[in-house]
This record gives C-alpha cells, sequence and structure tokens, in this order.
C-alpha cells in the first residue's frame, strides 16, 4: 500500500500513501484503501499508547468518504480522542494534496495484555 509514516505519537499519528496502486477499477482511490490507512495510522497510535507490555486490537471502525482522489497522495491524521486502560479512540481525517478532506474514519482498538 506504500503507507509512509511522518509523525507517530500517542497523542497523534500521521502517514501519506500513494493513491497510485490503491484504486478500484475507475481509477478512484479505493475506498478500502482509505479504511486500511485509517485503521493502520489509529492503531499504531493505540499500539503506542498501550506499552510494549500490551497490544492494540481493533475492535471498531467506520468511515464516512466525502469526495474521490485521483493520484498524488493522500495523508491521514489519527487523532486521540480517548485513551484509557481497555480502550484507545481515534478519529482519521485523510486529505488530498489541496487539504481537501477525502475520508474520515474513527477506530476504537481494545488494549490487551500479551
Amino acid at each position: 500500500m506504500g503507507v509512509e509514516f511522518l509523525e507517530v505519537s500517542a497523542e497523534r499519528v500521521v502517514g501519506r500513501m500513494p493513491v497510485e496502486g490503491n484504486t478500484q477499477p475507475y481509477g478512484l482511490l479505493h475506498g478500502g484503501a482509505s479504511v486500511a490507512l485509517a485503521e493502520t495510522l489509529g492503531s499504531v497510535g493505540a499500539a503506542v499508547h498501550a506499552g510494549p507490555e500490551r497490544i492494540a486490537v481493533g475492535i471498531e471502525i467506520n468511515a464516512t468518504h466525502h469526495r474521490s482522489a485521483t493520484s498524488g497522495h493522500v495523508t491521514g491524521v489519527a487523532t486521540r480522542l480517548h485513551g484509557g486502560r481497555t480502550l484507545a479512540s481515534y478519529e482519521i481525517e485523510i486529505l488530498d494534496e489541496q487539504g481537501r478532506r477525502v475520508c474520515t474514519s474513527r477506530l476504537t482498538c481494545m488494549l490487551r495484555d500479551r
């Protein structure tokens, strides 16, 4: 998928992904690729929040696709909404190169002992 991480912390994870190679047959960014990017960024944030002795397991994700992207890269910004002992939730915005919102997603991860 070509995901590149630009910033990683428990509070915020930023990454980008090329549109090329992640399209559906009409040449548009595949909605599933947007969701995969969102879950990747949110899961990394949840894993950092959980710490090295725990794991983060996705239990719920949703996404709203606002507009299409046909070229360049999209950038995802995962912002922690809640960071507890057993759950971590993130809102993920995916933006095109013009800063327009392509997708909004929300991910909740369960935090478990290894």
